[in-house]
């Protein structure tokens, strides 16, 4: 296990030097989507529509903020339960999707879809939501705006704090004894 600084976009390069436990500081704009934003964009690819951001290289972030205190670019953001997104999860790591940010155990069927696209799954700190926005130095709605906080928005972060849960190779550190 190590720290590590990285930056994105997040690409095979950096996560086949990942490891299962490795704790990393991200650097970059990353972007957030829950339930709902998940269901639109599966929606959009079942009728063969495009996507408003580009998995390639990209890391989501399923978190949906609270409203931002006046003097801040965001309000608390810790992470939501990943394994509501697991069943969206596989066709975006098809579509390049290299990074997720999460809570909680993944599905087979995701993990899988990991190590088929040299992708990682990392873990942010439940709880710990109002430290976390500290990272956060930007952040816009870019897509799905009526969906109020599951909206997407692109988050500039700087040195945003997550552990490796899954690596590359579909090491889980959930599994280790």
């Amino acid at each position: 296990m190590m720290d590590r600084y990285i930056n994105t976009p997040l690409t095979e390069e950096i996560t086949k030097d990942l490891h299962a436990g490795d704790f990393v500081y991200i650097t970059g704009i990353i972007y957030t989507a829950r339930d709902a934003a998940h269901k639109r964009m599966a929606e959009t690819l079942e009728n063969k529509g495009k996507l408003p951001i580009n998995m390639k290289d990209n890391i989501i972030y399923y978190m949906g903020p609270s409203p931002a205190r006046e003097g801040r670019v965001i309000g608390s953001a810790g992470p939501t339960t990943a394994s509501r997104m697991d069943k969206y999860a596989p066709k975006l790591l098809d579509l390049g999707l290299k990074g997720m940010i999460g809570k909680g155990k993944r599905s087979n069927e995701v993990i899988e879809a990991i190590k088929r696209n040299n992708s990682v799954y990392f873990a942010a700190i439940g709880g710990a939501g109002a430290l976390l926005s500290k990272s956060i130095k930007d952040s816009k709605v870019i897509a799905y705006d009526d969906l109020g906080t599951e909206a997407i928005r692109e988050l500039k972060v700087e040195n945003f704090p997550a552990v490796v849960v899954i690596d590359n190779q579909g090491n889980n550190l959930y599994e280790r004894d």
